[in-house]
């Protein structure tokens, strides 16, 4: 029996331990998030080299979130601010706010680089309480106390996205619109050309005016025939003339 007193005992002193260790944990401050922020020099998930310049980086990044329902409240060829709404249930509400600034690489014509960080704030569904007095002078000081509730979106929470996957999907998310829309160039498609864009044949050389003949008079019409009748003749006579005469013997 004596034995077991103290193993009671014990058991007792252990429990005591432990609820004094835990005191201790929860009583203890917490340090603050903004002192287990740490600027390393390691890569950073908020940013990426694009081979662009910041104005079409910029470009592709406002495609990116228009295409996934964020609604752009600034846009300009450095900076693209949106937003999106997400409801989880009833009384729970979120907001996710991005912010992407487009600053020039190395080579400002061929590289950028586009930082990106998005913020998530929680609003919840609160039950506010109003409470008036009315005061009745018929009954001396006497006061009715009227109450009312009253439902109202209070924001709970707001903290920076912190996962190196949200911001890669994002990321290559823009590269794909970079490669496939912003800098695609067209491929020129041989036109058809209407037969009222054809340049005009030039005038043909006007030709020299003939001039008209003179009408043939009978006199004239017949000329031609009396000489091809009488040359025949002309030159018998012409030959006949111009034989030697005969000697008489």
């Amino acid at each position: 029996m004596h034995r077991s007193y103290r193993f009671f005992r014990f058991g007792i002193v252990l429990q005591l331990a432990g609820l004094a260790a835990l005191a201790a944990c929860s009583s203890a401050p917490q340090q603050p998030k903004f002192q287990q922020e740490m600027f390393d020099t390691g890569a950073s998930p908020f940013s990426r080299h694009f081979a662009a310049t910041s104005a079409d980086a910029c470009e592709a990044a406002r495609r990116a979130l228009l295409s996934h329902g964020y609604l752009t409240t600034t846009t300009r060829s450095d900076t693209i601010d949106a937003s999106k709404d997400f409801q989880p249930s009833g009384d729970k509400h979120i907001t996710v706010e991005f912010h992407v600034v487009c600053t020039p690489g190395d080579d400002a014509e061929n590289s950028s680089l586009v930082y990106a960080n998005a913020v998530q704030s929680g609003y919840a569904l609160k039950k506010s309480d109003t409470s008036a007095s009315v005061g009745l002078s018929i009954l001396g000081s006497l006061s009715l106390p009227i109450r009312s509730n009253s439902d109202a979106m209070v924001k709970v929470s707001s903290e920076t996205i912190q996962s190196q996957k949200f911001y890669g999907r994002f990321f290559d998310y823009v590269d794909q619109y970079l490669r496939t829309v912003v800098k695609a160039v067209p491929v020129p498609q041989p036109s058809k050309i209407k037969a009222s864009e054809l340049p005009a044949s030039p005038p043909a050389a006007p030709s020299a005016p003939s001039t008209p003949s003179a009408p043939l008079t009978p006199a004239t019409a017949s000329a031609p025939a009396a000489a091809s009748t009488s040359a025949p003749a002309d030159t018998a006579r012409n030959g006949l003339a111009s034989q030697p005469a005969p000697t008489a013997p």
